[in-house]
């Protein structure tokens, strides 16, 4: 769970998490505030990151560290309160159905402008993903082994680039739906401002196209039986 100033939700979402019976591990990405502190009070495991690295790496951080624990199976969700831990066993029961990634969907969320761009950009990658701006994912250990890479560390957010990658390691991504709360207190990381919502648009707008006709795709299949040798 990355974090970053949320010291209003964090105690509330660990705390559900802890009740469910799972591990947690917050990830806090330089927060100004008490996120971190009130975090560890609630019963996580937290990693302070020193700098603000953003999002999807504070995210990997939490990934590697959950893979150095032994974790073979992980889940991702964010720290503003919009997911519930009690949702968390939809995530499971769609991977024991034969899944490598589990992504909680929910399309009903979002602005119109939100999901003009989510057709544009599956227009280009061809990704067969519904939500592609969801947090809410579980992976197994295969999965893991390829978003710990440093090749996975190149990206700047969790959606397109990270999801365009697991598709081509031919790792198994299915959808199920999960209700998701709207977030109340604070802004998103992506979508604060005007400038922040182009520069992801225009990333992820070059990030889709250049994805459209890939090239050698068993320089994909090679390179994730390379991962799974990492430690």
């Amino acid at each position: 769970m990355p974090a970053m100033n949320e010291e209003k939700t964090i105690s509330d979402v660990v705390s559900s998490v802890v009740k469910c019976g799972y591990n947690i591990i917050v990830v806090d990405d330089a927060s100004s505030d008490l996120t971190a502190q009130k975090a560890k009070a609630a019963g996580a495991i937290v990693l302070s990151n020193i700098q603000n690295l953003g999002a999807w790496k504070a995210t990997q951080s939490g990934l590697r560290y959950a893979q150095k624990l032994g974790f073979e199976l992980v889940v991702t969700m964010d720290a503003d309160g919009q997911h519930e831990a009690n949702d968390i066993h939809l995530l499971i029961e769609a991977y024991d159905k034969g899944a490598d990634v589990v992504i909680g969907n929910c399309t009903s969320r979002g602005s119109t402008g939100r999901h003009i761009a989510w057709k544009f950009f599956k227009f280009f990658n061809a990704l067969k993903v519904n939500d592609i701006t969801s947090g809410f994912r579980l992976y197994n250990k295969e999965a893991l082994t390829c978003l710990v890479s440093r090749e996975a560390t190149m990206f700047e957010y969790q959606c397109i680039g990270v999801l365009i990658m697991l598709r081509n390691m031919k790792l198994n991504i299915i959808e199920t739906s999960v209700p998701m709360k709207e977030r109340e207190i604070g802004v998103s990381r992506i979508f604060h401002s005007w400038v922040a919502v182009g520069y992801y648009l225009l990333y992820s707008g070059i990030l889709s196209i250049s994805k459209a006709f890939p090239t050698n795709k068993s320089k994909y299949i090679t390179r994730i039986t390379r991962l799974k040798g990492i430690d």
